[in-house]
């Protein structure tokens, strides 16, 4: 066979070569079927040989008779198959002179066929259909075996059909061709197919080698990906009558897709570390890191990894280490990191470009593509630069003496793996937590997005921001990711012991068919796996407190617990009850602060936040600075950007004093180091989150101002410390919910009364542990509001639930000859990762985003604080050109909860449609968006409600309740 093509050496009939895939209605050029199916069987080939890695060509050839070698040839027919079913006269009717030629070729046509016809007989169910038939009835395969297969090309249009569909169409005959010339035709097709894919031989051997519901998956991917590059019409023109292998040739390395990362056996632990990372003059890797490397080298059987580990720590070198090693391992061809915000997503962005830049390759392998996955990527400036030049380099590799065997690389984003459903598909992906938890969302190509899973390390960081909504997709996509056999690295401070044991159970779930037998207890003790007596499940090991910092894995029989020494960094923390009031929190600040101090207030809304600013910004004129999330993403970027250069590791200079304002922001978006802590009561993982940004970097004590040389967090956004029990503010409790607030007070307990030190980290896992515990009893006297407040997390909890059922995707099926026949009935649609798609994943009303706009004497201008283009006017009459249209479409904001609640979010969205303006629907950057006029003094009316944006204050809406305000 020729490499990535087809042998192509027999004829077809006139009637078979009658038949068209594709049909340019402007220049009336047309495409002949058998040269779409000769392309796509021989993009499918070339991308087996130089695109999927060797993790993925396993799986899908693990069951069959001559492994790889089988798997190739089954994908290659399988692409080529993928368009039988338009060889139909349903399909060739849809353009009338084709079809007439087709008739006169001997393929009679129906007098008719209807929009109804065409909507209940689409070309893929019609593949399906037809594939099916041919092999049952000319190689006698078994229907449920045939399925399997025939799955693939029916499933390549993203939906896979159901059951009930193939029913509908076996009784509608009359749409595929029942006349003995279309019957001839469909079956020199398939002849066509199995023929010049080398398939005809191997057919006899896999009638009874059903694939895996997994692997129908993955070759559905690999189909559909194959489809889309043979579809290209620039890489595969229209009417050529070139040879087919020199045009599938020709077309293939105009492509040039970047193969997959081929990891080289990685060096020594220390020597690695120093190697990847920009590690201090004279450090080494700290245990944590040492740890999760030997883990991912030693572990008996690659699968989910869990590190938990204080802040600053290194756990993301440790993953990326970890990664490295894991693609050795297995074969896996790529790394797929996702984060928990956008912020996150970028920041990481510019670390994992540096870490790809030094990875050794395999000579003539120079490339890595990379991808910024999250609504906002094309507002990042590095993966601009990216996909500006189709092919930027971003930095070389000088390789040293002992790199002999490697070459230099550059990092590529590369022009074909741009866009919302291609995109993850390149080697090196970093994005939101919402693109792995799609992988559980049933939508359309669903596929495409698991196959880009599957041929990566995942790594999940910071998954203690995963709240119980999105923990149910969370779980389910380890359980697939489990059957993918994907090394799987999960990253979080500390995870509640239930959370632990949910994941690894699902990802054995996935990985095994049967339950473990014969469970042995294991208890936990740094780098050794040690068997201790025998419990009622094997995942007892992960119950309570097993250690802090610990890695856990799964081994596909009883986890494996590694409890990890600690690094020497230690934090004690004084915690102090304050009370929520304006006058004692400026007389603290005063006082604490009077030889200077950089300190964080934290405030669980952006209310709350918003108020405390006003309120700073009186005593202390010039200090403060705010951060949430209600800011323009421009002014966003800009805040963030001076916080970490101000606040950062590498900052250089630090104020005498000032005072960060913040909201959940600066719990997890942002390195930042302060002096003093003021922080609303939270659940006790968030709170100790937080204090991880207390003295977090290394500095000498005698840079700290002598009254905050002790680290302390102040406590407050509670009513009545004095109170039994002690209740958090109402705007707490709308966002967190009263029982984990009543729980965290518990916790804390004698810390609170008697100005007792936290030690970070000892007691982050006990801490932790206790408050997520059925075991935890209410303080006497609290009994009732805790009762309530237990009732009030359950039936909220459950709700969360029933509505992240909706659209859950199934299981992984385990039984032997499975499909994924109806994979994905009754599913979300085609969703992404903008507002739609983030809400089916995520319990949260990220509200409507706007792009603000100003109107000044009339005209309509580009916000006056834009650097080059500020004050712009903008022509509505007009389009708008690019360089200006990208810096309008930077100032955009959501609007709060409060208007787009279901009562008031339609006349919200009509208000603001009256504001469209038609000439920018044509930009890439503004089509489709809302449009929010502010005016000179920054006001705007909606709704009957009046909105100001403040470049110090954000977006507020005026008389908000401050519930509201999340």
């Amino acid at each position: 066979m020729k490499r990535g093509g087809f042998v192509c050496s027999f004829h077809l009939s006139t009637a078979a070569m009658s038949a068209w895939a594709k049909h340019d209605r402007k220049t009336e050029a047309w495409l002949p079927l058998y040269r779409h199916m000769a392309d796509s069987g021989a993009v499918a080939g070339r991308l087996w040989d130089d695109w999927v890695p060797g993790s993925v060509k396993r799986l899908i050839s693990h069951a069959l008779p001559e492994g790889e070698s089988d798997g190739r040839i089954l994908v290659t027919w399988l692409a080529a198959s993928h368009d039988l079913g338009k060889a139909t006269p349903v399909f060739a009717m849809q353009v009338p002179e084709l079809a007439d030629r087709m008739e006169d070729a001997g393929l009679p046509m129906p007098s008719s066929i209807t929009p109804v016809d065409r909507r209940s007989a689409p070309h893929s169910l019609a593949s399906h259909v037809l594939l099916r038939k041919w092999l049952t009835e000319k190689y006698g395969w078994a229907p449920a075996v045939a399925d399997a297969f025939a799955v693939v090309p029916g499933g390549h249009h993203g939906v896979p059909p159901s059951s009930n569909d193939l029913i509908h169409l076996d009784d509608r005959g009359r749409l595929l061709g029942k006349a003995d010339a279309w019957l001839k035709v469909h079956d020199e097709l398939a002849d066509f197919a199995a023929d010049s894919s080398c398939a005809r031989d191997r057919l006899p051997h896999w009638a009874t080698t059903p694939l895996s519901p997994p692997a129908q998956a993955l070759v559905t991917g690999i189909v559909i990906l194959a489809d889309w590059i043979a579809s290209n019409h620039e890489l595969f023109p229209y009417g050529e009558d070139d040879d087919l292998a020199s045009r599938t040739e020709r077309g293939l390395d105009a492509l040039a897709l970047p193969g997959p990362w081929r990891a080289l056996a990685p060096p020594p632990a220390d020597e690695l570390f120093s190697r990847r990372f920009d590690l201090p003059d004279g450090a080494t890797a700290r245990p944590v890191q040492l740890a999760a490397y030997d883990v991912a080298a030693t572990v008996s059987k690659p699968g989910l990894i869990i590190v938990e580990a204080p802040m600053g720590e290194g756990k993301t070198e440790a993953a990326l280490a970890a990664a490295e090693v894991l693609a050795h391992r297995t074969g896996a061809g790529g790394c797929f990191i996702a984060l928990p915000t956008m912020a996150t997503s970028d920041a990481m962005f510019t670390r994992a470009l540096a870490w790809t830049q030094r990875l050794p390759r395999i000579d003539g392998d120079e490339t890595l593509s990379v991808y910024l996955a999250h609504s906002k990527s094309r507002f990042n400036e590095e993966f601009r630069g990216l996909m500006d030049s189709v092919v930027q380099e971003v930095g070389v590799d000088e390789c040293s003496e002992s790199c002999s065997g490697t070459s230099t690389h550059v990092a590529v984003a590369h022009q074909w793996l741009f866009g919302r459903k291609k995109g993850v598909l390149a080697d090196v992906v970093i994005g939101t937590i919402d693109q792995i938890l799609f992988g559980a969302l049933k939508t359309r190509h669903l596929a495409l997005r698991h196959l880009a899973m599957a041929n990566k390390v995942v790594i999940i960081d910071e998954v203690h921001a995963v709240d119980t909504y999105m923990s149910v997709y969370l779980d389910r996509v380890i359980e697939w990711l489990g059957a993918y056999r994907i090394p799987t690295i999960v990253l979080s401070a500390t995870l509640p012991s239930d959370r632990r044991r949910h994941l690894v159970e699902s990802y054995d779930r996935g990985s095994r068919p049967e339950p473990p037998a014969s469970p042995v207890r294991q208890k936990a003790k740094w780098r050794k796996e040690v068997p201790i007596s025998s419990g009622d499940s094997p995942y007892d090991v992960l119950d309570g407190d097993i250690g802090y910092p610990v890695i856990t894995a799964s081994t596909g029989a009883t986890p494996m617990v590694r409890a990890v020494p600690p690094s020497g960094r230690r934090v004690e923390v004084r915690i102090e009850p304050t009370a929520d009031d304006d006058a004692a929190l400026v007389d603290i600040l005063r006082r604490d602060t009077a030889h200077g101090g950089c300190v964080a207030i934290i405030r669980n809304t952006v209310g709350r936040a918003q108020q405390t600013k006003e309120l700073l910004e009186q005593y202390f004129p010039g200090e403060v600075t705010l951060i949430h999330s209600r800011f323009l993403a421009v002014d966003r970027s800009r805040i963030e950007a001076d916080l970490r250069s101000t606040f950062g590791r590498d900052a250089k200079t630090r104020p005498g004093r000032h005072f960060v304002v913040g909201t959940q922001v600066l719990e997890q978006s942002l390195d930042v180091d302060f002096d003093l802590m003021v922080t609303d009561l939270a659940p006790i993982d968030l709170l100790l989150q937080r204090m991880g940004r207390l003295h977090r970097h290394n500095r000498p004590p005698g840079d700290r101002p002598p009254l905050l040389r002790t680290p302390r967090c102040l406590i407050t956004g509670v009513e009545d410390w004095s109170a039994q029990p002690i209740l958090a503010v109402d705007a707490s409790q709308y966002v967190y919910g009263s029982s984990a607030l009543l729980r965290s007070v518990t916790v804390l307990g004698t810390h609170l009364r008697r100005d007792e030190m936290i030690a970070l980290p000892e007691d982050i896992a006990p801490l932790v542990q206790s408050a997520y515990s059925d075991a935890l009893q209410s303080p006497p006297g609290w009994e009732d509001t805790w009762a309530q407040a237990e009732r009030e997390a359950d039936e909220r909890r459950n709700k969360q639930l029933e509505r992240a059922a909706d659209f859950l995707l199934a299981s992984p099926p385990r039984q032997r000859g499975g499909s994924i026949l109806g994979w994905i009935n009754r599913g979300a649609g085609d969703v992404d990762d903008s507002g739609r798609g983030r809400a089916q994943v995520r319990d949260t009303d990220d509200g409507i985003e706007v792009v603000v706009v100003q109107r000044v004497d009339g005209e309509l201008r580009a916000l006056s604080w834009l650097d080059e283009h500020g004050g712009r006017r903008l022509d509505s009459g007009t389009g708008i050109p690019p360089h200006l249209a990208r810096a309008v479409a930077t100032c955009t904001v959501r609007l709060p909860p409060r208007l787009t609640s279901p009562w008031m979010i339609d006349r919200v969205i009509d208000e603001l449609e009256t504001n469209g303006i038609a000439a920018w629907q044509d930009s890439p950057w503004l089509g489709g968006e809302l449009v929010l006029v502010i005016d000179a003094q920054g006001h705007a009316d909606i709704a009957g409600h009046t909105l100001e944006y403040d470049r110090e204050l954000g977006l507020l809406l005026h008389n908000e309740p401050e519930g509201a305000a999340k």
